[in-house]
């Protein structure tokens, strides 16, 4: 056995791609997998939508009783971590020049000059020189050579009134100003949008400056009733040239900086069609049929999907294709959500109080249909969860104070029973007059991502799920190439871009492994790894860590506490042998604790360490916890309390590494305290 080198002990969130995330692929594999990066997480928290669940309230108020209104009040008032784009090389070899497109339409339509120079360019340093040392070999990249058009793009301003924060609002209103007027006002040009203030176009538009009045349609909701119109005003009016001349000389070798509007409108244009086809977030793309649903657990399901960005590199331009997956609420009914988030049946039982809290949190803002009116399923977004059981609640009927229950009102209103009344109702609507929803006739709308906090054992799901061969990454990312149809895109054919459906072929090197260098006072005082991995017997660190103070606590139930007593004082024994100044004695003998309490536990722990320690002026500098295999967000709390609230370096160990009281383990586990305890 030996030490994996370059293991990350702790996975971030998101956790970084392992296997060399959107890096190339070798076309002789090992047998090592790898994982692809995921999704859900900041820095970008993109907004649900919330346009279309907005200012149905009162219109819609036949599906449930509403509160009484309140008493007359007063007025009321990036850069993604994919960013890997090759240096340019500094001996480019020759090129054919990029012809620059005729500026003399636009000048005369406009009156205005193209943009003198980009103003958001970035300048690459150059690269020194080409490796020599190791094997060559060829590699496949996620990336896919695309051709630059020999197109003149122009730049449009969008200005839509009344503004909403919905890009799905705003590209609903432009694609239905291209389906009227792209033949008669627009030149029958198509559009490409960035659901913003911008918009492009291959050519010029006939006009200057244009507004148009578009109105649309709430989604049929099956009543039969007339849907609600919302009007808007459009103006688009000329903002500039696209200079593709200067990305084609950046390309080229021509020229040092990298025009980043030439690459946004390029990277726009290939966004369209995926975003009026899948759920987009971020730079990634995902829908249920691009993939199996994997369940995660609490209510929550995986949806692949796949990541999509485009790169100047040495080769050209490229489009950087990579497979993604984040978290999404399962489309269940609401009791059912409940029921899996609670991990308890509540079919026939009311919640508690702190089970109510639970559920509002996790339901607050997300939609749901209803489905006691059988075809009409009209929408509504969560505001809250009613502190009374559904019967329980009362409402006025009118202006006379007749008051009726919400049971009798679904009873004689739909002729539903409503079964579980001992559950609360959901506040759905205006949060100041909401309407009451019984759990019972709502389901959660299906495409709404979780944007929330994973825990370890959902987010050990979702990489389990993405964990893939490259064989088989290879071929799921060509898959999706194929299956997105570049090649008959109608916007990269409007705008003259082509996409091979050709993992890009790269040379590579296999660099020699680097010898190790070790301690001269061991036995062994260098070695030289083998497929990444490497042996710690008989060595000694050159700068070993000092861990003057430390204690253990035992988080996992099947751990006696002799058991956990000798596997601290082997892993000491090998820190200390390891070339670590080591204490072979901890503080306090280890603690057994229940994992529901972990801060109490290490809070109480910890004070009873620092009054010993506290009077001899010393500080505790380790903390060693053993956890369950499988400890769900325990990992996380105790990582939080011991490094922001007790300000001490720890170090977590699992149950089946206990129990194997192997020396490879203990070495393994040293490295990592070496290198958390040593001081630059």
């Amino acid at each position: 056995m030996g030490s994996r080198r370059g293991r990350p002990q702790q996975q971030q969130y998101p956790p970084p791609a392992r296997g060399g995330g959107r890096g190339p692929i070798p076309q002789q594999q090992g047998g090592g997998r790898g994982t692809q990066g995921f999704t859900a997480a900041p820095p970008q928290h993109p907004r649900h939508d919330a346009a279309a669940g907005r200012g149905r309230g009162r219109a819609a108020r036949g599906d449930g009783p509403s509160s009484p209104a309140p008493a007359a009040a007063g007025p009321l008032g990036r850069l993604p971590p994919e960013l890997r784009q090759a240096m340019e090389d500094p001996s480019p070899p020759p090129a054919q020049p990029v012809p620059v497109p005729a500026q003399a339409e636009a000048a005369a339509a406009t009156g205005q000059a193209a943009i003198p120079a980009s103003s958001k360019a970035i300048r690459f340093p150059l690269r020194p020189g080409k490796g020599s040392a190791g094997t060559r070999c060829l590699v496949k990249a996620n990336h896919f050579i695309a051709q630059l058009p020999d197109k003149d793009l122009h730049h449009y301003h969008v200005s839509i009134t009344p503004e909403v924060t919905s890009r799905v609002v705003n590209r609903a209103v432009i694609h239905e100003l291209v389906n009227l007027h792209r033949a008669a006002y627009l030149g029958g040009r198509l559009p490409a949008y960035d659901g913003r203030k911008s918009l492009y176009t291959a050519g010029p538009l006939p006009f200057a400056s244009k507004e148009f009045q578009i109105t649309l349609l709430d989604d049929d909701d099956g009543s039969g009733a007339q849907r609600r119109q919302r009007n808007f005003k459009v103006v688009i009016k000329f903002a500039a040239r696209a200079d593709l001349h200067r990305l084609g000389m950046f390309l080229a070798g021509r020229h040092a900086e990298a025009p980043q509007e030439a690459l946004q409108v390029l990277d726009i244009v290939l966004r369209e069609l995926p975003s009026a086809r899948y759920a987009p977030f971020g730079r990634s793309f995902f829908s249920p049929d691009l993939g199996r649903r994997q369940p995660l657990g609490d209510g929550l399901e995986s949806w692949r999907g796949f990541y999509q960005s485009i790169r100047p590199t040495q080769m050209g331009l490229s489009l950087n294709i990579d497979m993604s997956a984040t978290a999404f609420i399962e489309p269940l009914p609401v009791i059912d959500y409940a029921a899996q988030l609670l991990r308890s049946d509540i079919h026939s039982r009311p919640l508690s109080d702190a089970e109510r809290v639970k559920i509002k949190k996790a339901l607050r803002g997300v939609k749901v249909e209803v489905t006691h009116r059988g075809n009409m399923r009209r929408k509504y977004r969560i505001s809250g969860l009613t502190t009374q059981a559904t019967r329980e609640l009362t409402f006025p009927v009118d202006e006379g104070g007749t008051v009726k229950s919400v049971v009798q009102y679904f009873q004689e209103t739909y002729g539903f029973a409503i079964q579980h009344t001992y559950l609360p109702c959901l506040q759905v609507g205006n949060q100041q007059r909401p309407n009451y929803l019984p759990m019972e006739v709502c389901k959660i709308v299906e495409g709404q991502r979780y944007s929330k906090r994973l825990n370890q054992n959902q987010i050990r799901a979702l990489l389990d799920e993405t964990c893939q061969y490259p064989r088989d990454r290879e071929r799921d990312i060509t898959q999706m190439v194929k299956h997105n149809a570049y090649q008959e895109d109608p916007y990269a054919k409007e705008f003259g871009i082509k996409i091979s459906d050709r993992l890009a072929s790269v040379d590579a090197r296999i660099l020699p492994a680097p010898r190790l260098k070790y301690n001269e006072t061991g036995r062994e005082k260098d070695c030289l790894p083998r497929v990444g991995q490497w042996n710690m017997m008989n060595k000694k660190m050159v700068n070993g860590g000092k861990v003057r103070s430390w204690m253990c606590v035992n988080f996992a139930r099947n751990v006696p506490d002799k058991l956990a007593r000798d596997f601290c004082h082997q892993l000491a024994q090998m820190c200390q042998d390891s070339g670590m100044d080591f204490a072979l004695e901890p503080v306090l003998p280890p603690m057994s604790a229940r994992p529901d309490q972990v801060e109490r536990a290490l809070k109480a722990r910890y004070h009873e360490a620092m009054n010993i320690l506290g009077p001899q002026r010393r500080e505790l500098d380790l903390l060693i916890g053993i956890l369950p295999d499988n400890n769900g967000s325990l990992y996380g709390d105790l990582k939080r309390v011991c490094e922001i609230d007790l300000g001490i370096v720890s170090q977590c160990c699992c149950t089946k590494q206990v129990f194997k009281l192997n020396k490879q383990i203990y070495a393994n586990i040293a490295l990592k305290i070496n290198v958390k305890v040593s001081v630059p």
